[in-house]
């Protein structure tokens, strides 16, 4: 919590591909802000990562959802979501009169992690989340705005202490989990999670969410979500995937009536 008085936190996802198509997102953050609501906010940025790849010659390439991210692609993925996502967002926040500050994983050791997957190259799997810094910053009433990046653990590898790239949605489920979020929200540009006949599945418990994840119902990007609402659901109530193009997406979700998939524990 931020602190003994108020309610846990809000954790909110809001997608790299939502971004710039003139959704209320960032307008309803700071509402909720100025509302007295504690929020962390975790970005992606993966047009703008694929973008930039392919300006230098390089393919993006994906495997369950997860970008493949060699030593070239790496240094790309810092310097596109700490520079340029991170700052553009905090920029505009902060024009619609929010306290914002704008950071990533790395800061503060917020987050550590270690190589999962060799295939996946510079690709995380979270060990450790200290909320500490997170709640200091919540307490002097700002809104943490991370982007997906993350330490290395200290083992003795060549790239110890690295920056290594994760998957937004798995941050997202990581802090809500550490923090005990009591609402983790994701924005996308989807309507929900869907059925095998396209029918967006308008609540879901975990053990369907599960069941749903072993099978070739759910693919892409929808996996880390559901995976994502999973692990933070072991110590918040309810999580929300919703079509953040909509206008109030995020504060109609808060109202209960935002569309989309909710799943509870």
């Amino acid at each position: 919590m931020a602190d003994g008085h108020k309610e846990p936190p809000i954790v909110v996802k809001i997608g790299g591909s939502t971004l710039g198509n003139n959704d209320t997102s960032l307008a309803d953050l700071v509402k909720l802000q100025q509302q007295g609501q504690d929020v962390v906010v975790v970005h992606g940025g993966g047009p703008v990562i694929s973008q930039w790849m392919q300006r230098q010659g390089i393919a993006p390439r994906f495997v369950n959802g997860l970008r493949v991210t060699d030593g070239e692609s790496l240094d790309i993925v810092v310097a596109v979501l700490t520079g340029l996502v991170n700052k553009e967002l905090v920029g505009i926040m902060h024009g619609l009169g929010a306290k914002v500050l704008g950071m990533s994983g790395i800061d503060a050791g917020i987050l550590e992690a270690r190589i999962a997957n060799p295939d996946l190259g510079f690709v995380g799997e979270i060990t450790k989340v200290n909320p500490e810094p997170i709640n200091t910053i919540l307490e002097g009433g700002y809104i943490p705005l991370l982007a997906p990046l993350a330490m290395q653990e200290r083992d003795g590898s060549q790239h110890s202490g690295g920056a290594l790239n994760i998957n937004g949605d798995t941050v997202a489920g990581e802090l809500a989990h550490a923090l005990g979020a009591r609402h983790l929200i994701f924005l996308t540009d989807v309507a929900g999670v869907m059925d095998g006949n396209g029918r967006v599945m308008a609540r879901l418990n975990r053990r369907r969410a599960r069941l749903l994840l072993n099978s070739d119902v759910v693919k892409g990007g929808m996996i880390p979500k559901l995976e994502a609402c999973v692990r933070a659901l072991e110590t918040s109530p309810v999580t929300d995937i919703v079509d953040g193009r909509d206008q109030g997406a995020l504060l109609k979700c808060l109202e209960g009536d935002g569309g989309g998939t909710r799943i509870v524990a």
